[in-house]
């Protein structure tokens, strides 16, 4: 997957928004306002920076070389996926969905996003 393959992926799901909250060179997307992913622009490999739950982030870091820390963030929550031939394009789009469906989870009811079939 190449940038623009892993934004059109992001804004596929239901709700997201995407901004340049940071620079123009971070691409920041998000659900009810929170952010899910990262996308830098700027990189010399393609990466994105996903949110996840601490177990997962552990076992993805020990099973694939192409995940790492993220950086510039809370290092336990979030992992730095470069894309490669060792990670296939279900299996980062499943991760994308794990990032996107943790944030959504703990969204306020009050800010109930509208789903869509």
């Amino acid at each position: 997957m190449n940038v623009e393959d892993l934004r059109e992926y992001c804004l596929s799901l239901p709700n997201v928004e995407e901004s340049f909250p940071f620079n123009d060179e971070t691409l920041v997307m998000k659900i009810g306002g929170k952010m899910f992913a990262f996308i830098p622009l700027e990189k010399a490999d393609t990466c994105i920076n996903l949110k996840c739950d601490p177990e997962l982030a552990i076992e993805l870091r020990e099973k694939y070389r192409s995940v790492q820390p993220g950086f510039h963030m809370n290092k336990t929550h979030w992992n730095t996926v470069f894309i490669s031939d060792e990670i296939s394009e279900n299996q980062l789009k499943e991760w994308i969905k794990h990032s996107y469906d943790l944030v959504k989870a703990k969204l306020p009811k009050s800010t109930n996003v509208k789903k869509t079939k």
